[in-house]
């Protein structure tokens, strides 16, 4: 194994979804308050198509600025939503101190793989859904970005217009959609290189303990599952003491490999569950620390 990176120079953030059900609820706490302790620069909780889960965000991104140390970044999406509602989400969000947005067109309203339609009163691209949130105000703008390109997108060319005119807008960093293939981030992160894009850019990891699930995310999002990675899980399905054992070298492995090519920053999407990301933060030599507010 390679050896560990220097600490001081990484950091973290990780991905919440917000809670359908009060055991949910309860799970997400849990991992939050289990993963707080590495100092995350930001944790981001996401958002439904069309506002779906806009109260809900809204509630755990309020009790994260008021019960802890770690800055929430809450996300916003254009979908099925007028320029006013979307100014008003950002207002708020203001209003308790938010200083964070993570600004996504979103899926389709009839889901992913449907044709997505703009709001007729609403912002017609990201880009501009980042330029209002920059005009309300001093605000840190995440944005999203494919190494395989967009399952939408013409080809990866077309993709990085996209990001550019994000970056254009005022976007001040861009989390990458996960990946399992390292090479596609390091082609990717050449090719932003060439058109001048130089913004962190934030690779998107996805710890894996259910292959079935993630090869579902994976179909929805165009992430290639490579061949070597479908085998490490062969025959897991009903083994999980394995399968855990398993998933925790694949991405040590992964994060690793991102590690000895120059990568410091990194995203994890949780999916709510802190087990594997904190093992994989302990490998990468990050230790707990206090992140409660004193009283």
């Amino acid at each position: 194994m390679a050896s560990l990176p220097t600490p001081s120079n990484l950091t973290v953030s990780f991905e919440f979804f917000p809670p359908k059900t009060d055991e949910m609820e309860a799970s997400l706490w849990k991992a939050f308050q289990r993963l707080a302790p590495y100092g995350p620069t930001f944790v981001s909780v996401t958002y439904g198509a069309g506002g779906s889960t806009r109260d809900r965000t809204h509630q755990i991104v309020r009790r994260i600025r008021r019960e802890s140390d770690v800055e929430p970044a809450a996300h916003l999406t254009c979908v099925d939503a007028s320029r006013a509602s979307l100014e008003e989400v950002i207002r708020s969000y203001q209003a308790i101190g938010v200083r964070h947005i993570v600004a996504l067109r979103g899926d389709p309203v009839d889901g992913v793989g449907s044709t997505y339609v703009p709001h007729p009163q609403g912002f017609q691209s990201t880009a501009e859904l980042v330029a209002a949130i920059r005009r309300a105000g001093d605000i840190e703008v995440s944005v999203s970005a494919y190494p395989e390109k967009h399952p939408e997108s013409r080809d990866l060319d077309a993709d990085i217009d996209v990001l550019k005119a994000k970056v254009d807008a005022g976007a001040t960093r861009a989390i990458t959609q996960f990946f399992f293939d390292n090479a596609h981030f390091y082609r990717f992160r050449d090719r932003l290189e060439k058109r001048g894009i130089d913004i962190p850019v934030i690779p998107g990891i996805l710890p894996v303990t259910k292959f079935a699930q993630a090869a579902r995310f994976a179909k929805q999002c165009g992430a290639e599952i490579p061949d070597w990675f479908a085998a490490h899980f062969d025959g897991l399905d009903d083994d999980p003491d394995t399968r855990r054992l398993v998933a925790a070298s694949v991405v040590a492995d992964q994060v690793f490999d991102l590690t000895s090519n120059g990568v410091t920053d990194f995203h994890f999407y949780t999916l709510n569950r802190a087990e594997l990301v904190y093992a994989t933060c302990h490998m990468l030599g990050l230790r707990a620390m206090s992140t409660e507010k004193a009283a």
